[in-house]
């Protein structure tokens, strides 16, 4: 029974106001979803206001007020007792900050074997090349890696003219479509049941660890960070994070431990397999701006020292972003008893 009908509506409305604000985030937000704890709080406003309508329905002169409870509980009825799929709709911005990272936090293990793979790879492909200088030809594919270091930094400090000019953006986008060609290519090598995927990621850091070596060898340390970590920061976890869907799908492939069928191991991981390729070929559109855009370019034109803090500052973000992005804060439950 209510004694004091204001000091009722004035102590009740904070209730009511916050079951309205988590009905319309439902209504007009397709993709919200309540937490275990946000759905307990959620039945409690309901009860809540169900019963303040009950109360309030012994004065006839508070009709606005009513209605308006009335229009919450219905609200939240439907929301309760709701049996039809609602319609997803696609969030750029809630998968880049919550899916995507989510996704490769959860399969972590895989990442870490991914990037042990690629260590073991370099430190092949730089005891080698420390053994055999000549063996340039066979550890780096590239023509323009063959060559001394030292000649090739001394002919790019030098360079007078842009040499990039009018291409950068053509230059771009085939660092662009190249690396995401060959993400996707190790990602689907894990049909091999991780085999060709492993391979891949040890065959990539043999070539980066043969690289590194070579110009460290050469006394070309601050080149070989200024030339390599503006876009390196970005374009080697990227790789990493395909290796890291590759070795997801061989794993699944093979069923160790799990009584699950393998058509349901498949589409268990299905959709975490896209959202980190479609993660990797989104940080692989951004490392090849920076390439383009900045990483040919040296002393004089870009200072190295700033070339470097650019490229490690990236690297920090990423990791931030990937550790941390899309974890749910976890706050003590205000449940009024």
């Amino acid at each position: 029974m209510i004694v004091d009908l204001q000091r009722f509506l004035i102590s009740e409305e904070r209730y009511w106001k916050e079951l309205e604000k988590l009905l319309t985030e439902l209504e007009t937000r397709v993709e919200r979803t309540l937490s275990l704890e946000e759905a307990k709080r959620f039945h409690y406003l309901y009860q809540r206001v169900s019963s303040d309508l009950v109360r309030l329905a012994a004065f006839p002169s508070e009709p606005g007020t009513h209605r308006y409870l009335e229009s919450l509980v219905s609200r939240a009825y439907a929301e309760i007792h709701e049996t039809r799929d609602r319609g997803v709709r696609f969030s750029v911005r809630t998968w880049f900050f919550q899916t995507f990272p989510q996704v490769f936090r959860k399969h972590a293990m895989a990442f870490a074997l991914a990037v042990l793979i690629t260590l073991a790879g370099a430190s092949f492909g730089g005891f080698a090349l420390s053994l055999d200088p000549d063996s340039k030809d066979v550890l780096m594919p590239f023509s323009h890696l063959q060559g001394d270091p030292s000649q090739r930094v001394a002919y790019e400090e030098s360079r007078e003219v842009d040499h990039l000019e009018g291409r950068k953006g053509t230059f771009s986008a085939f660092l662009m479509t190249h690396n995401t060609r060959v993400s996707i290519f190790t990602m689907a090598l894990g049909m091999t049941w991780g085999i060709g995927t492993i391979i891949m990621l040890f065959y990539n850091g043999t070539i980066l660890g043969a690289v590194v070596c070579d110009y460290v060898l050469a006394g070309e340390v601050r080149f070989l960070a200024g030339w390599l970590l503006p876009h390196g920061a970005i374009e080697i976890p990227a790789i990493l994070i395909a290796g890291q869907a590759g070795l997801v799908l061989g794993k699944a492939l093979i069923g160790w431990g799990t009584p699950i069928s393998l058509k349901a191991r498949l589409r268990q991981i299905s959709g975490d397999l896209v959202t980190l390729i479609c993660g990797v070929a989104a940080l692989l559109v951004w490392a090849g701006l920076v390439e383009a855009f900045f990483s040919q370019y040296h002393e004089p034109v870009i200072p190295y020292s700033l070339k470097t803090t650019f490229g490690l500052l990236e690297l920090i973000l990423l990791t931030v972003y990937l550790m941390w992005s899309g974890r749910k804060r976890v706050a003590p439950a205000e449940i009024d008893r």
